[in-house]
């Protein structure tokens, strides 16, 4: 998701290929500093709650970001939403989690009218799964991600369903488990490092929040207290920046600014 970490294949196949060749001694260098322990998000080690308010990445039924910007000289529109359904998740034990799910659709807008006119618009549909830590807990408020469904488009069709993984290894991939999606305090854990995804040599993304008390300005509006995370893609290594907001999330991925939202949001549902 990580389209809520955006996965174009289309240009980021090239940038990657890019810095292989001009930097390889750095391409796969991953961030440096302390890392949160993945037992925050472990199955074993907390309860889970579809109440997910942490201010920085908040989740309500029903709520739409759209954003919009330019890549390679064409408009890009993705939309996120929260729908009003879930997805379990079976660990050993008989350990199981309900996540909530956040659909993603990310097309090129052709007529910048703001909807998919062609089928051959689409880049990439996405399922993603996420649960918020509960008390008693390792870290309540901790977003957590348990994977994600992904459809990779080429002229209307499926050519792809790459980055798909389970956090249970359902689709047959050891090794799978829960990502730490957002920290519960993360105004406290700048220049540390959490690892988002957790499916070795699928998904293995990982951020660091590198800076926080920003003002960002989007077509949406003005925000302060932004956060600033960069993320890393240790499989290919590529990298990328992210702006969240509190009370309302994501306001900007790489060249994407968030252009509207459906609704306020309540801080303290």
């Amino acid at each position: 998701m990580t389209h809520l970490r955006r996965n174009t294949v289309w240009s980021g196949t090239v940038l990657c290929l890019v810095a292989l060749l001009l930097t390889p001694h750095l391409a796969f260098a991953a961030p440096q500093g302390p890392s949160l322990p993945l037992s925050l998000c472990a199955p074993a080690q907390n309860t889970f709650t579809l109440d997910i308010n942490n201010p920085y990445f908040p989740l309500p039924v029903g709520q739409v970001w759209a954003y919009s910007g330019k890549e390679q000289g064409q408009t890009v529109q993705l939309q996120i939403t929260v729908l009003d359904a879930t997805e379990t998740f079976h660990f050993g034990g008989g350990q199981n989690v309900t996540t909530r799910v956040v659909e993603e659709v990310e097309w090129t807008d052709t007529n910048a009218n703001g909807v998919i006119d062609r089928p051959g618009e689409l880049i990439e549909e996405s399922l993603n799964y996420f649960a918020q830590t509960a008390q008693p807990a390792v870290s309540p408020g901790t977003v957590c991600y348990f994977g994600e469904n992904v459809a990779i488009y080429e002229n209307g069709v499926i050519v792809s369903n790459e980055g798909a993984w389970r956090a249970d290894g359902r689709k047959g991939l050891p090794g799978t488990a829960p990502g730490i999606f957002m920290p519960s305090n993360p105004l406290e854990t700048v220049g540390v490092t959490f690892q988002q995804e957790v499916a070795p040599g699928v998904a293995m993304d990982e951020a660091t929040i590198v800076r926080t008390g920003s003002t960002v300005r989007v077509p949406a509006g003005t925000f302060s207290d932004a956060i600033t995370v960069r993320d890393f893609n240790p499989l290919d290594g590529s990298r990328g920046t992210k702006l969240y907001a509190p009370n309302v999330g994501l306001v900007r991925d790489g060249p994407l600014d968030l252009i509207s939202y459906s609704a306020p949001l309540n801080p303290n549902p």
